[in-house]
């Protein structure tokens, strides 16, 4: 009797733990460069939709072990990341430790292909808080890859657009 009790308290705690595991990917025109200085500048997450800020110094690369604080544009409670695994110009990946019963991965992966950049954005959410948290995160988890390589390219747009300035501002006309 009591062996069947522990099977059954056992199982339902297993369904307790739950996990979900989204993945986004988005093209870009702009270089694999250009993406993976974005995702690594942690200073600057005005593109995120989740992050209002950080408290990492300019000019800080991350490297494995690094922990920071970020303040989520939820609530001004600052927020712990752990910077797992770094492979330079390819993946960068991060734990979010927010609260007790939810633990959030990260990842970010840039690859050049023949018709551009891909950027992968995946969101690995365990605990038995994750479905709920989900029904909330979910749809600014949409919009994170997308904000990041609209940044991007508008900072390209940019920067071309001022060039061809200069360019224009420095012909004489003889």
């Amino acid at each position: 009797m009591q062996s069947w009790l522990s099977k059954l308290i056992y199982r339902k705690r297993r369904r307790l733990c739950a996990s979900l595991v989204r993945t986004y990917r988005e093209i870009s025109f702009a270089s694999v460069d250009e993406l993976w200085l974005k995702v690594v500048d942690l200073t600057d997450v005005s593109w995120n939709p989740l992050f209002k800020s950080t408290n990492v110094p300019l000019g800080l690369v991350p490297k494995p072990g690094l922990i920071f604080q970020a303040v989520t544009r939820f609530w001004p409670i600052p927020i712990h990341i752990f910077v797992e695994r770094v492979n330079p110009k390819q993946m960068l990946s991060i734990r979010v430790l927010a609260i007790p019963g939810i633990e959030e991965r990260i990842t970010y992966q840039v690859e050049s292909t023949v018709c551009g950049s891909y950027l992968s954005y995946s969101v690995n959410l365990r605990g038995w808080l994750s479905p709920l948290v989900w029904s909330f995160l979910r749809p600014y988890a949409d919009q994170v890859a997308r904000s990041l390589v609209e940044a991007v390219e508008q900072a390209a747009l940019q920067a071309v657009s001022g060039n061809k300035k200069s360019l224009d501002d420095s012909c004489f006309d003889f």
